[in-house]
């Protein structure tokens, strides 16, 4: 059996080496190494595929959520209000900017940050939500958008874990995630889903007025050479990770395939124990793309359940183990343990099993008897 990966990049590598050596020998050979034409073939071919009106590279995930929220003119102290569950660049950005990070609680069933929970944390100062589509599945953009529309909010999908992920509305209307709220932020991190050989992230928005703004952010704030309109940062995607995108954005919806048929697999081998709680989804759907494979274990010593897959030569991660109230540089006395009791559920349940486009079924069948050897004892 082939060495098991939490993340199987090399081997994704090996079958479009060719595609991806010649994109970036491009780059080699035109030496226009910032800003060049490979940047600008990403951005069109992203806007294509999501069907968005204007797509903004940027050098990584975590400055699109810094740039979307500048771009959005929210000044110190308007509040923005987000998942409690999941990775700390959502709320670092927030305090970057001096802006009031407000916490709130996660739906146990999706993980995604709780409808009922925002509603109850919306105040006068109340500026901005900001959904994250954890581990590939959409948070409930239908009714996260009404309830924005309702008390005059901005919405910035944090996108980073679900790009290619189609969400269904109430309507019965298809769009791509991180294309539905005023802006979405997304990361090209190399594990991501839609992954460069280093850095990069992107910015999407259809409003004209705001794509403009966020063109002149990334670039120093400058639309003219030196002439600097609005402040800035440096902020660019570089030429080989766009040519590296631009080899992979082919293959992204096999990708995400790929990666619910893992899941597809998985949840037929362990979705029958009475320990176990797995991501439910709809198969016939691309309505989660599985950047994550997370499970949640009842009743049984998680912990121990790591240590024994560590054991076999079986890579898995706690996504995530420490809550953003419970972080020490975003404690604040506004949070009570009693506000997050979802959150700190399933930070002593998850455990998130290898998840990748090249997953075989002996290397399934493999981790899936490794879990249920432990659960059975």
């Amino acid at each position: 059996m082939k060495k098991i990966q939490m993340v199987d990049l090399k081997s994704q590598y090996d079958k479009i080496a060719a595609t991806v050596n010649t994109s970036i020998q491009e780059v080699l050979d035109n030496t226009a190494y910032i800003n060049g034409p490979q940047v600008h073939q990403f951005q069109k071919s992203l806007e294509d595929y999501l069907g968005v009106k204007h797509v903004i590279p940027c050098a990584n995930g975590t400055d699109a959520l810094q740039i979307a929220m500048m771009g959005l003119g929210l000044k110190p102290g308007d509040e923005v209000i987000t998942a409690d569950f999941t990775f700390a660049a959502t709320v670092e950005v927030i305090a970057l900017l001096q802006l009031t990070p407000v916490l709130v609680d996660v739906d146990v069933d999706t993980m995604n940050i709780s409808l009922e929970k925002i509603k109850a944390a919306i105040t006068p100062k109340t500026k901005a939500i900001v959904p994250v589509h954890l581990f590939g599945r959409a948070a409930n953009m239908d009714e996260i958008m009404e309830l924005a529309t309702a008390h005059n909010l901005y919405v910035i999908e944090d996108n980073a874990q679900a790009i290619g992920a189609d969400y269904v509305s109430l309507k019965g209307t298809k769009t791509k995630a991180g294309t539905i709220g005023h802006i979405g932020a997304t990361s090209f991190f190399p594990s991501k889903n839609l992954g460069c050989y280093g850095d990069g992230g992107a910015i999407f928005t259809n409003d004209d007025a705001l794509a403009h703004i966020i063109r002149g952010i990334v670039n120093h704030g400058m639309y003219e050479r030196y002439h600097h309109d609005v402040v800035g940062v440096n902020s660019r995607l570089d030429s080989v990770q766009a040519a590296v995108l631009n080899a992979k954005l082919p293959f992204l919806d096999n990708y995400n395939t790929a990666r619910r048929l893992a899941a597809s697999k998985y949840n037929v081998a362990l979705g029958s124990h009475p320990n176990i709680i797995i991501p439910s989804f709809d198969a016939n759907e691309n309505n989660h793309v599985f950047h994550q494979y997370t499970l949640r274990i009842i009743g049984k010593d998680r912990n121990g359940l790591m240590q024994h897959l560590l054991n076999k030569g079986i890579p898995c991660a706690i996504y995530y183990p420490i809550p953003l109230h419970s972080q020490k540089a975003y404690a604040d006395v506004r949070y009570k343990e009693e506000d997050f009791p979802v959150t700190n559920q399933l930070v002593q349940e998850v455990i998130s099993l290898p998840m990748h486009t090249e997953l075989d079924d002996e290397q399934i069948q493999f981790i899936t008897d490794s879990v249920l050897e432990f659960l059975n004892q």
